[in-house]
């Protein structure tokens, strides 16, 4: 379910895109939609994860700069922006209380070595950069419509391949006993 929640604001980005070829358009549904996911999930759980506030945020202002100045561009930025902060925050993590974000994560769920963690919140980074990277080279080489399929299913692809690797990485150095490891 939560995905499913994560992910319906850009289908419904991507359905609006499709119906209307209007890129603004899209965006002006996008801005409401993402509303709603924040509030359906502040409703459900009481709190919101940072994740969804900086993503609200920059989609307000880019998204709002982008229905009002007509252009493609700030929206396009987005996923960069964003993909860029949470890179940021995987490197930076660990001068912040010590342990990795990703450690902070999932710590409680699996155990794994320290160098393990350090190795995994580097890969998180990475990826996040390697996202940023891809989307600039997506919409600055290809159309519109080829920028948007890509918003929804490469990054969406290449998000699942990534968490499937980690998992097969992860099962591979997890610790017998979580209670052994370096939480």
């Amino acid at each position: 379910m939560k995905l499913l929640l994560d992910f319906l604001p850009i289908a419904i980005f991507f359905a609006a895109y499709h119906l209307s070829g209007d890129i603004v358009l899209a965006t002006l549904v996008l801005i409401p939609a993402t509303l709603a996911q924040v509030g359906v999930i502040w409703w459900r759980h009481r709190r919101l994860e940072k994740m969804h506030l900086v993503t609200l945020g920059l989609l307000v202002v880019l998204g709002g700069a982008t229905v009002l100045f007509r252009d493609a561009a700030f929206i396009q930025w987005k996923p960069t922006v964003v993909n860029a902060l949470f890179a940021l925050a995987f490197l930076l993590s660990p001068l912040f209380g010590g342990k990795t974000l990703a450690q902070r994560m999932m710590g409680q769920v699996i155990g794994l070595p320290a160098a393990i963690w350090t190795r995994l919140n580097l890969a998180w980074a990475g990826f996040f950069l390697v996202l940023a990277m891809l989307n600039v080279y997506v919409f600055k080489t290809f159309s519109e419509a080829t920028w948007v399929n890509f918003k929804l299913f490469g990054m969406l692809g290449l998000t699942l391949a990534f968490v499937l690797a980690q998992g097969v990485y992860l099962s591979r150095h997890m610790l017998a006993r979580p209670d052994a490891c370096d939480n």
